[in-house]
């Protein structure tokens, strides 16, 4: 492996624990013992839900064909994003399995989109239901989705292998929505001060999305490459840490609830998100930056090994992978030195964030204009290559400032009565945009794709800049209020 792999993994390294050792008592937020234990909780089972391997990585068809049927990296990048050492494990054996089972890239294909579909449609249902029926509840269900998911890599058999990839998707909803909802109203319902949440917020991206993925990763390799137990082993092990993790929550979480009442039905309740959405304009904010800084992130994920070989360069994908988790460590513990004082405020230097995430992706036009293109195929990673690494590497320390800042400020902005129904909403434009990018790859030149991400980066920078503007702007209604008008109003008076 060439040197220069190196010095950027330990560049990295050394400036991450430069900055974990370093820290006084001015970049530490001062808790108390109860947080301190309640903290490690959350902690464990979060690190247990994402060390588990990822089994729903969502893989374009097109890119597919375009990128050597997207290697462990891809798959790795796609794990992260979408699952909890359960989640992490999965990652670069999933199309290795269906692969192995025989089906045809296009059938492997349909089974990805199916994941982000099933995401799509059943997302806010399951988080309507998560409000409704409690979160605690909504986390167990969650484990059991996915333990059931991994059981259906045993069957080599199409239908089989597409009904665990709904649940995937059904439990990637819940991953992503009701886990933060029950942190944050638990939180605050045992009267800790709201400061202290971005701390379990960046130890959390820290530990689960940095961390844990990296040593998931390597026991998965173990377990296929050194063991030699198969490529569905890491999802065996999976279910092993999804079942830890729900013994933990079965005994020592206590169920939280959005709005109890009990007869609101679904259909009311999708109601009071969608008027929470459109009534608030920082809630509206929020869901559109987080959809085009996801949107991206999603996008870079299918491209960035076609963007550092396209000409079939030998690069070291797991190697990268790991590189890419410890800039989000990095970025993680950035954005906890960050939210560990007043100043500046989220909404200030997130603007900074998405402007820096977008120039970062316009690294790989730049180059294809400035640096001279090499026309021999295979080889290492090329003088262009090295450049866009180090822009793909700042890219991924901003995506691990955003995930702990995104999560602040949902804690802030969303309604605690409705929190996990919202943040489904906030990711149905995401899954549209996702399962279309998916179809179409390879219909657009990767410069074109990195630009548009570029563009959608910049957008979200400006948004974030209105954001900061109204921040301290009061609401213009209430949650409660908006039910009881609701509530007062004729079905079908439109006037």
């Amino acid at each position: 492996m060439e040197v220069f792999y190196y010095l950027v993994f330990g560049f990295l390294a050394a400036v991450v624990a430069g900055l974990e050792l370093s820290k006084n008592n001015k970049d530490r937020i001062n808790t108390s013992q109860p947080f301190n234990s309640f903290k490690n909780s959350y902690l464990l089972v979060y690190s247990l839900m994402m060390g588990k391997p990822i089994a729903d990585p969502t893989l374009p068809m097109s890119l597919f064909v375009y990128a050597f049927a997207l290697r462990v990296t891809i798959l790795t990048s796609l794990t992260a994003i979408q699952s909890l050492p359960g989640d992490w494990l999965q990652g670069p054996y999933v199309y290795f399995l269906y692969s192995q089972y025989g089906f045809s890239k296009g059938e492997i294909g349909q089974l990805f989109i199916a994941g982000f579909g099933s995401s799509m449609l059943f997302g806010t249902i399951v988080g309507s239901l998560a409000d409704k029926q409690g979160r605690r509840r909504a986390c167990v269900t969650y484990c059991i989705t996915y333990i059931l998911s991994c059981i259906t890599k045993h069957s080599p058999q199409y239908k089989v292998l597409m009904l665990g990839r709904v649940l995937g998707g059904i439990a990637t909803s819940l991953l992503f929505s009701a886990f933060e909802s029950w942190l944050v109203a638990e939180h605050f319902k045992r009267g800790f001060d709201q400061q202290w949440l971005s701390l379990t917020f960046s130890k959390a991206i820290f530990l689960g999305n940095g961390l844990v993925a990296i040593v998931a990763g390597l026991f998965g390799n173990f377990l296929v490459d050194s063991m030699n137990l198969g490529p569905v082993a890491p999802f065996d092990a999976a279910a092993c840490f999804l079942a830890i993790g729900m013994a933990v929550i079965l005994s020592s979480w206590t169920e939280n609830y959005g709005d109890p009442s009990e007869n609101k039905d679904l259909l009311t309740q999708f109601k009071g998100a969608a008027v929470a959405i459109a009534s608030d304009e920082k809630i509206a904010l929020l869901g559109a930056i987080q959809s085009l800084f996801e949107g991206s992130m999603y996008t870079f994920v299918f491209l960035w090994t076609p963007a550092l070989s396209p000409n079939e360069e030998e690069i070291p994908h797991g190697f990268i992978f790991a590189t890419f988790m410890l800039a989000s460590m990095l970025g993680s513990s950035i954005a906890s030195r960050l939210m560990a004082h007043s100043s500046p405020k989220v909404e200030s230097y997130m603007q900074i964030v998405f402007v820096v995430s977008a120039a970062s992706l316009l690294l790989p036009i730049v180059t294809t204009f400035l640096v001279p293109a090499a026309n021999v195929k295979g080889g290492s990673i090329s003088f262009s290559g090295c450049i866009q690494l180090l822009g793909f590497c700042t890219f991924e320390a901003c995506v691990g400032i955003f995930w702990p800042s995104i999560m602040k400020m949902r804690s802030q902005y969303i309604p605690e009565e409705a929190r996990s129904t919202i943040m489904n909403f906030f990711r149905i434009p995401l899954n549209i945009f996702v399962c279309i990018v998916l179809y179409n790859v390879n219909a657009f030149p990767i410069t074109v794709m990195f630009g548009m991400c570029s563009i959608f980066l910049f957008v979200a920078s400006i948004l974030q800049r209105r954001l900061l503007v109204i921040a301290d702007k009061p609401k213009s209604e209430d949650w409660n209020a908006m039910k009881e008008r609701d509530a007062e109003a004729e079905p079908l008076n439109v006037a």
